[in-house]
């Protein structure tokens, strides 16, 4: 697509904005099908007109080519016309290739899109056996938001079930009141759907997705199969239990038979990092950690930068948003400094983010050392990485392969990057990514490298451990296009 003259922008733009309303009804009958749309590895469902327009100018911007809902259209509409089974399509990397190949190969649209989808046309095979029901074991911060994840990805009902949250009861009015903190979050805004309580049964009632609360204080006391919930996955969310004999506990309790913890787990309980050592996943195990927001976040970039630049050594401070760990005024706590009031104060303290990517990157082992600084915001935090490589480079190198993996490589749903200089914390609330790279602040001179990664310290990380529970559930969707991009690693 050609710029347009000045006097035509808001033509354009209107015309642009129609597209992408026309285009929300597709990516839902695609989507209640088992069909999810991505563009350049962002989800398309569930969007609305401008969010769907704002993800067509960022792949502009960083993928720096002339997307547009004109092509993104076409080829929507092409793929709704055929018979496919379910199956993850990015129709942004497939329309960029159609964009390349017609101009060589002279082949028509509905040619290219039946040869790119061949094996998914006519093969109705589920992305799982039979829906896997999931439970979430406390409903504090992270319990919420994956709540949330959960139910935007019910889609037909085929996949991922949450059937029922346990917490301890905290009083007669309970229910409403723990249904109110998922209706509004002061951070992450209201819950996209609708909400109603039933009080007869003690359900929450979200989005059709019937969710039973239970109330315990142990998790072996929880009789799952007496709520019609079997073979459950247990998402622990609590923090309380982090080595193999406290999480087994879950395992103790009829209709469970997995456990993941959201947290770092202790020695004999395999931590995972979506994207990184998911391969890992043996469906023969029984328990699980997801690592902290902060491994999540920092392990991407240094698989990435080590793979194809060699890490020497370096040094990773973490500047951490506060959390309900510190004290809101000053009083006591067992842990240095962080009895100081959270919200007036920029607080250092410990943390085990470089221990942590031992287990992940082993051949880093004494190489890094890691600090954090706890700071007056609520959400969203920036992990910075000091690194001396094995060789020289440049900032247009260092950004130009960041940026490349992003979008085209196996940690695509992991990072994300940003050429913006003008972006702050605020602006990542929502990121479903594990790190966001700030290549506006991005400094190498020879063969250091200071990198700046912002990450959703609690949304981001929520849905990094949904991507370990579906790869755990077994769920399986053939990928279209095929192509993830060797970008050296």
């Amino acid at each position: 697509m050609t710029l347009p003259m000045l006097e035509d922008y808001f033509p354009d733009w209107k015309e642009r904005e129609a597209l992408a309303e026309a285009m929300i009804p597709i990516i839902g009958s695609l989507y209640r099908r088992n069909v999810v749309c991505y563009c350049y590895g962002r989800a398309l469902h569930n969007c609305s007109v401008m969010q769907l327009m704002k993800t067509h100018r960022y792949v502009r911007q960083v993928a720096h080519n002339e997307l547009s809902e004109f092509e993104s259209f076409a080829m929507l509409d092409t793929l709704s016309k055929l018979d496919l089974g379910p199956s993850h399509i990015d129709i942004g990397k497939l329309t960029a290739r159609y964009m390349a190949d017609s101009k060589s190969e002279g082949i028509s649209l509905s040619e290219f899109v039946e040869n790119e989808c061949a094996e998914i046309i006519g093969r109705h095979v589920p992305p799982i056996e039979s829906p896997q029901d999931v439970v979430l074991y406390g409903f504090g911060r992270i319990g919420r938001l994956l709540a949330r994840l959960l139910i935007e990805k019910t889609g037909g009902g085929q996949q991922l079930r949450l059937r029922a949250i346990v917490t301890r009861k905290e009083g007669d009015d309970d229910l409403h009141k723990r249904a109110a903190l998922f209706r509004r979050d002061s951070v992450h805004g209201a819950f996209l759907g609708t909400l109603r309580i039933d009080d007869e049964n003690q359900c929450i009632i979200a989005n059709g997705n019937v969710i039973r609360l239970i109330h315990s204080d142990a998790p072996e006391n929880v009789d799952y199969e007496a709520h019609g919930i079997s073979n459950a996955i247990v998402i622990d969310n609590t923090g309380v239990w982090r080595d193999l004999d406290g999480l087994g506990r879950h395992l103790d309790s009829k209709g469970a038979s997995r456990v993941i913890l959201t947290a770092p787990a202790k020695a004999g309980v395999l931590n995972i990092v979506s994207g990184v050592n998911s391969s890992d996943i043996s469906q023969d195990e029984r328990v699980l950690g997801a690592a902290s927001c902060t491994t999540n976040a920092i392990v991407p970039v240094l698989r990435a930068m080590h793979d194809r630049f060699g890490i020497d050594h370096g040094h990773i401070e973490t500047v951490h948003a506060y959390t309900n760990d510190q004290n809101l005024i000053d009083n006591f706590h067992k842990k240095n400094r962080r009895g100081r009031a959270a919200p007036l104060n920029l607080v250092i303290t410990e943390t085990g983010a470089s221990k942590a990517v031992v287990d992940f990157l082993p051949e880093l082992k004494g190489r890094l050392t890691s600090n954090a600084i706890r700071v007056p915001t609520p959400n969203v935090s920036l992990a910075i990485f000091n690194l001396a490589l094995h060789t020289d480079t440049t900032r247009d190198e260092v950004n130009e392969f960041l940026r490349h993996a992003a979008l085209h490589s196996s940690l695509q749903r992991q990072l994300d990057f940003t050429e913006s200089e003008e972006v702050v914390s605020s602006d990542f609330v929502g990121n479903r990514h594990a790190v966001i790279v700030d290549g506006g602040a991005s400094i190498v001179d020879g063969n250091r490298v200071v990198l700046y990664g912002w990450y959703d310290n609690e949304f981001g990380y929520a849905c990094q451990v949904v991507r370990v529970v579906q790869k755990w559930a077994g769920i399986n969707y053939p990928l279209i296009p095929k192509d993830v991009a060797d970008i050296g690693f």
